[in-house]
């Protein structure tokens, strides 16, 4: 593919809703990276699966379940003693962007 797919914007895009922040040739790395992947998946696309029945499990493990009993697990306070803002017992955080 030789369009660019992914423009810088998109990866300042991406970054800032991961909070990241990454350096001019960081966003060119990952410019092409993303670039390569949307390219893989549209060769994918190409792929003719007419005819082909759908998998979702193909090792035939089987799911195992335990009894849903309620337990102590994380306190308040052990969750939110690496919080770098906190309010009211509450992580704080930005408004989602929409």
């Amino acid at each position: 593919m030789s369009k660019n797919t992914i423009t810088e914007k998109d990866v300042l895009h991406i970054a800032s809703l991961a909070r990241i922040k990454l350096s001019r040739e960081e966003v060119k790395k990952f410019q092409k990276q993303l670039c390569d992947i949307v390219s893989y998946f549209n060769k994918l696309n190409e792929v003719d699966t007419k005819g082909i029945e759908p998998t979702s499990q193909v090792t035939g493990l089987v799911n195992k379940f335990r009894k849903d009993e309620a337990r102590d697990f994380l306190t308040q306070e052990n969750a939110l003693k690496n919080a770098p803002d906190k309010t009211g017992g509450y992580f704080k955080t930005r408004a989602a962007l929409s």
